[in-house]
Order: structure tokens, then C-alpha cells, then sequence
């Protein structure tokens, strides 16, 4: 094991301790070894970086929409061309295998994209006599971000790309279980030509760094993504301060169906790789498989047999893919709900791994399959964000549509079936913002919105939904003699 790497902030372009020189240490979840001594963000940074992002506002902001667009071109090409290294660093951090890094080419997407799509658009209206009438698209000024450690890259980019295109200048704040892959993005910032407080990174804890950014009077927009519970803190710090604009990625407690004239591989398959992809820390994971009686066993097979070709292990290791809870704390969660599993499931089965040993250090859990299990259950009704599925029975499609809905949570539903008539029908019924037909999470695309209903989030992220979030709209009406409504 090599020295253990010394992270700093970024504000106004510069990498600095934090301001009382604090530091957290993060602990590998595979060996337990300290990994790295991160900095900790305090409420003085916060106050810094937002002063940095404000005052160089103006600037950014008056830039044309093509200028804006070269250093997020270049980040591009950065992330990509250094994905192998970005790979290792949230492997270290919170345990994500390198074989399903996917992060640095989503990354460039967006980077990409936002470099050459922004340019918003008003309106204009002679609708009023004497008038010429006018909307105008303008950015907030300084917002915050807030990203989760489950694909730390990812969330990044997709919201910071759309912010900055925008004219905004942004305060990143990363989580304190993934701050690897955040901070070496930043140690780019400046050689992309990002102006002096455009992007400013914090690493911090969120009841410190968090809160003092969904407090802050001079933020004006927030994007959050993670838990319900936190979500609800910042909206709540949002109302106490200057109601700023909060846009919510939340979690989920995502149902799919599986009718009985399925393809029940495909179904077993694609449902057994949502729920474990990322050793289950996955905000759209398929939890709860519910499947039509008359096949239960066919699926329940399937599926385990699934389950058990997992490979756990070292997440360095290009042959895994699935390692470790993201931390003990994570770990401990998991644990608790799989206890409370085998108390109240009709039907346990641990899928086991010889790759899982019991004197290791490392925080695996090897997917665990619970069956029959009741629906007001704590397992059925809150997410565990682990390996660990629920997969219970209906009768027919009213019942599967019932025990669907039944939850607080609306980010991603799964429907499997061959009858068309019927996937448009349960599809159009199913309480979610996004609903996968004969496939299931991840499964998406870049130009349909992402978000969630109910408890699992606000507003929509995509590559034509995105730049929304971080635009006021103003109204102009322009008095001209002469100019007269429609005709």
C-alpha cells in the first residue's frame, strides 16, 4: 500500500486546506487500510467558495455561449483519457469494481453536449397592442451541487456541465465516502480554462459543508442527489433561507413486474443485474420484483442462478464485479435489513460466494433473495441500497399494479410482458417518472427525462432537460408606438 493520497479544496482556482486545517480519513472498504486524508470543508470555505463563484459571475456569464463551451470541451477529452486512473480512484474510495466503470464516457457525453447546446431561448410577443414583448432565459448566478459516492463522475457532470453552459458558476460539494474522483477533477479545472471561481469543489461532510450551502443567502439554485431523508433537510434549510430553486434526485424503491408470458431469462437476467450492479448501492435499483404466480418458480430459479455467478472481490480486480458496501456504516445498514429479512420472509436464499471469506476485512455481501415476504415490511417499503431483493407474488394485473404504487417512492418501475396492449396499460398506470417495458434500470436514454414521483425527486435531468434548472425566466414588455396586435 502506498502513502495514502492528501487532498485539498479547489476555490478560485486554487487547491487549499481547509480553512482550519481539517481532515477526514477514508478508509479503503476492501482492505480497511486509510486510503486518503481528505479536507474538510467548513462553513468558512463554503462562505469562500460562494464569494469566488459570485464574483466572477459577471464575466462568465457575459460570455457567448461558444466561449462557455471550450473548457467543457476539453474536460471532455480529460476524463476520458484519463478514465483508467478515475476508475481506481472510486474503487479505493467506496468500492466500485473497475469493470463497470462506465462514468468517463457518460462524463464526456455531457461535457460535450452542454459545450455546444447552450444557447436558450425566450420568446417574443405582439400580442399586445403597441407592445413587442419579449422572455428572456438568464442564469442564476452562483449554485450549488451536491453529489452522491454511488458514481461520483456521473452526477458531476450532469450537473455541472448544464450550470456552467448556462452562465452559471457553481460550488461543488462532493460526498465524504467517494471525494477521490471529485478532487482529481478539480486539479484539471484550471488547465481546461475555466475563469478563476467558475467550478469550485469542496470535500466535506454533509451536516457541516451541506448544510451551509442549502442555508447560504447568496446560492439562488441547489441540485441535490441522494437520499430522501437529506433531500428533505435541504428543502427545508431552502424555506428558511431564500427559498433558492432545489432541484431533487432522490431514492427509490423500484418495483418490475414480471407477467407470465414473459421472457423469463431475459426478465431473471436483467432484474438480477439491477438490483446487483454496484453490489446494490444503485438509487434505481429494482427492489421488488413482483412476478405472476404461475411462474414464480421458473423466475425464482432463474434468477439465483443469476445471482450466484457474482463475482466479489478485490474492486481493483478487472475479473470482479461486485465489491464492497461503500463503508461500515453502509455495511451495518445492509446487515440490519437482511436480519430483519430472515425474520419476516417466507423464503431466504443467500447466494454465498467462495470469493466472500469470512476473515476478510473487506465490507462484501453477497446478494441476498428474499421471498414471501409481507407487504408492510420494512424490507418492502424503505430502500436498503445493498444486494438484496425482495420478490414476492400477484394474481393478476390489478393486484400487481396495487402492490407497485404502494410505496412512497416513484424514480424507476420495470414491466415485463409480451402483450403490448398491456404494457402501454400497466405502464400508464405505474406511479413513476420513468417505466422500463421489457427491460429495466439502468436502462435509459440521453434525450427522455430523468427524475422520480412522489418521494424520489423534483424537477428532470437529461441532456435536453437539464439547462432548465439553471435559468430564470424574465418578462420584458417594451412599449412601441406604432406595433399593433395580431392582424
Amino acid at each position: 500500500m502506498s502513502a495514502p493520497l492528501e487532498t485539498q479544496l479547489l476555490i478560485n482556482n486554487k487547491l487549499v486546506p481547509a480553512s482550519d486545517g481539517g481532515q477526514f480519513e477514508l478508509f479503503s472498504p476492501h482492505t480497511g487500510e486509510v486510503v486518503a486524508k481528505v479536507a474538510e470543508a467548513t462553513r468558512e470555505d463554503v462562505d469562500t467558495a460562494v464569494a469566488a463563484a459570485l464574483a466572477a459571475f459577471p464575466s462568465w456569464s457575459s460570455l457567448s455561449p461558444a466561449e462557455r463551451g471550450k473548457p467543457l470541451k476539453k474536460m471532455a477529452e480529460l476524463v476520458v483519457s484519463e478514465k483508467g486512473s478515475l476508475a481506481q480512484l472510486d474503487a479505493l474510495a467506496m468500492g466500485r469494481p473497475v469493470s463497470t466503470y462506465f462514468d468517463s464516457n457518460y462524463a464526456a457525453t455531457h461535457f460535450n453536449y452542454f459545450a455546444e447546446a447552450a444557447y436558450p431561448q425566450g420568446h417574443t410577443s405582439l400580442n399586445t397592442p403597441g407592445f413587442l414583448n419579449m422572455s428572456l432565459r438568464q442564469p442564476f448566478g452562483v449554485v450549488a451541487i451536491i453529489i452522491p459516492w454511488n458514481a461520483p463522475l456521473v452526477f458531476f457532470s450532469k450537473k455541472v456541465a448544464p450550470a456552467v453552459a448556462a452562465g452559471n458558476c457553481v460550488v461543488v460539494k462532493s460526498s465524504e465516502k467517494a471525494p477521490l474522483s471529485p478532487w482529481k477533477v478539480s486539479l484539471w479545472i484550471e488547465k481546461c480554462g475555466f475563469p478563476p471561481g467558475v467550478i469550485n469543489v469542496l470535500s466535506g461532510h454533509g451536516n457541516v459543508a451541506g448544510a451551509a450551502l442549502s442555508e447560504h443567502m447568496k446560492v439562488r439554485a441547489l441540485s441535490f442527489t441522494g437520499s430522501t431523508r437529506t433531500g428533505r433537510a435541504i428543502q427545508i434549510a431552502s424555506a428558511k433561507s431564500n427559498l433558492k430553486k432545489v432541484v431533487f434526485e432522490l431514492g427509490g424503491k423500484s418495483p418490475a413486474l414480471v407477467f407470465e408470458d414473459a421472457d423469463i431469462e431475459r426478465a431473471a437476467k436483467e432484474t438480477e443485474n439491477s438490483i446487483n450492479w454496484n453490489s446494490g448501492q444503485t438509487c434505481m435499483a429494482n427492489s421488488r420484483i413482483y412476478v405472476q404466480e404461475s411462474i414464480k418458480d421458473k423466475f425464482l430459479e432463474a434468477f439465483t442462478r443469476f445471482a450466484k455467478t457474482r463475482r466479489l472481490g478485490d474492486p481493483t480486480n478487472p475479473d470482479v464485479n461486485h465489491g464492497p458496501q461503500a463503508d461500515k456504516t453502509q455495511l451495518e445498514t445492509v446487515k440490519r435489513y437482511i436480519a430483519l429479512g430472515k425474520d419476516e420472509a417466507g423464503t431466504t436464499i443467500d447466494t454465498g460466494s467462495s470469493s466472500e471469506k469470512n476473515d476478510s476485512k473487506s465490507l462484501l455481501v453477497s446478494p441476498v433473495i428474499f421471498a414471501n415476504v409481507p407487504e408492510d415490511s420494512r424490507l418492502t417499503k424503505e430502500e436498503v441500497f445493498g444486494p438484496v431483493v425482495v420478490i414476492n407474488t400477484f394474481i393478476d394485473e390489478a393486484e400487481a399494479i396495487a402492490k407497485a404504487n404502494d410505496t412512497e417512492f416513484g424514480l424507476y418501475a420495470a414491466l415485463y410482458t409480451k402483450d403490448l396492449e398491456r404494457a402501454v396499460r400497466v405502464g400508464k398506470k405505474l406511479e413513476s417518472g420513468m417505466v422500463g417495458i421489457n427491460c429495466t434500470s439502468p436502462t435509459g436514454c440521453w434525450d427522455l427525462p430523468f427524475g422520480g414521483w412522489k418521494g424520489s425527486g423534483t424537477g428532470r435531468e437529461s441532456l435536453l432537460d437539464s439547462m432548465e434548472h439553471y435559468l430564470e425566466v424574465k418578462s420584458l414588455y417594451v412599449r412601441a408606438p406604432g406595433i399593433g396586435g395580431i392582424v
